[in-house]
């Protein structure tokens, strides 16, 4: 909770820079692709998140890696972490970085499951629906669950919409319990 607060903290600061730089967009992807570079190996991670190695050799090194390859919001975020000791923090920031630069972007997290790939048109199609009813814009992500048998469960933020065959099958369950 508390690395969850200061996280949350730090993205803040970093979005308010970024958005007075114009570069939301830039700084979310230079920083999502800094922590997968952080994560991609074991080797990495641990030295990124060893606190033995000293920080102004790890952070000398790091800026050498990343200097010309990514914005300067989000080097200078990285080094940040590294001189404070707080470079456990990079997901959470990235994590809540995202959900300000969606916020600003008026857009809300939405995730379509279906037992199958759907079309563009029939994904389309749904996120229209969806839009109309609720009057919001959406980023979507999609993805296949084939125990789901058919149709779909869409998830937004914290609204479920269950029109899945194997979630209609679970609730006549409940229902046949209920009655003995």
């Amino acid at each position: 909770m508390q690395n969850e607060t200061l996280a949350r903290r730090y993205a803040t600061a970093i979005f308010a820079i970024a958005k007075g730089a114009s570069t939301i967009e830039v700084v979310g992807r230079d920083l999502g692709a800094i922590a997968d570079a952080m994560y991609a190996t074991d080797d990495v991670r641990r030295f990124y998140l060893s606190p033995v190695i000293e920080r102004k050799k790890k952070a000398a090194i790091l800026e050498n890696v990343f200097a010309s390859k990514v914005d300067v919001t989000a080097l200078h975020t990285l080094l940040l972490l590294v001189r404070k000791r707080r470079e456990s923090l990079l997901q959470p920031i990235v994590v809540e970085y995202a959900k300000l630069a969606r916020n600003a972007a008026g857009k809300e997290p939405l995730e379509i499951v279906s037992a199958r790939a759907l079309g563009a048109s029939e994904l389309n199609d749904i996120v229209a629906r969806l839009a109309a009813s609720y009057g919001k814009s959406f980023e979507v992500t999609q993805r296949t669950d084939p125990s789901l048998l058919g149709g779909v469960r869409i998830t937004m933020g914290d609204r479920r919409i269950d029109g899945s065959l194997a979630g209609r099958l679970d609730e006549l369950s409940r229902e046949l319990f209920a009655r003995n």
